[in-house]
């Protein structure tokens, strides 16, 4: 067949990726891993390191657009480590062009429905902010959604800006407009929500204690006292 029918062509290479994968599988770990993340969705019991083997060498191999195409199928297929090889194949600093990217993992956010899924996503989506900060614009809209998971990625993917030691002066803008956005987040319950304001808190306290211990000075109090502690684990002294 000389010009085969694009859907063919997507087929076969979700297919001799996808087979890879599912060369690793382990039922017993599937079925462990099936009741750990507790979510109604296939597991094939394929450990993380051996993903990274593979993706690490699709992306060697693929140009960008075949990447995108790669892993817009394998996230399709709703296989945990499809979803997770997905997202790696995207992990990568460098990317040229990367608006379909961007795009492609943007579109992903309503399928966000647990940690493990999406905190891969938003390694990558990590990787396109720090490319093009002006993105933050479109971050902030995620976190007015009724979706929690994506209000929670806007935290996650923005990991980056809590640890730049030497941030320059439009880095620290970009750094209190996110802390802007967990103050917003902290009259929300959810368990995530307040994990994911801590977990923001407690890593740039690492590189800017100053400004960690004003936010808990302010909003502290009305987070959850697990969410309090974890942002503060590292500021003992200074919260004294």
């Amino acid at each position: 067949m000389e010009n085969p029918p694009e859907f063919l062509f997507e087929m076969t290479l979700l297919d001799i990726h996808l087979n890879q994968i599912k060369a690793y599988a382990d039922p017993e770990r599937a079925e462990q891993m099936a009741g750990y993340h507790k979510v109604d969705r296939p597991h094939l019991g394929v450990a993380n390191p051996i993903l990274n083997d593979l993706t690490k060498t699709w992306r060697q191999v693929l140009d960008v657009p075949s990447r995108v195409k790669l892993a817009d199928a394998l996230w399709q297929t709703n296989i945990h480590e499809g979803r997770l090889a997905a997202a790696k194949l995207l992990t990568q600093a460098r990317i040229r062009p990367d608006a379909e990217v961007w795009d492609l993992l943007q579109s992903w956010l309503p399928d966000f429905d647990s940690w493990a899924v999406s905190d891969h996503a938003c390694m990558a989506m990590q990787k396109r902010l720090t490319a093009d900060p002006s993105r933050l614009n479109q971050v902030e809209v995620w976190t007015t959604s009724d979706h929690m998971w994506t209000r929670r990625a806007a935290l996650v993917a923005t990991l980056p800006w809590t640890k730049q030691n030497h941030p320059k002066p439009d880095d620290l803008q970009r750094r209190d407009r996110i802390l802007s956005w967990a103050a917003g987040y902290v009259p929300d319950r959810n368990w995530f929500i307040q994990k994911s304001i801590a977990w923001w808190l407690r890593e740039l306290s690492k590189h800017d204690p100053e400004r960690v211990v004003t936010f808990l000075g302010k909003h502290g109090d009305a987070m959850k006292p697990f969410a309090r502690r974890e942002a503060g684990k590292y500021l003992k002294d200074q919260l004294a």
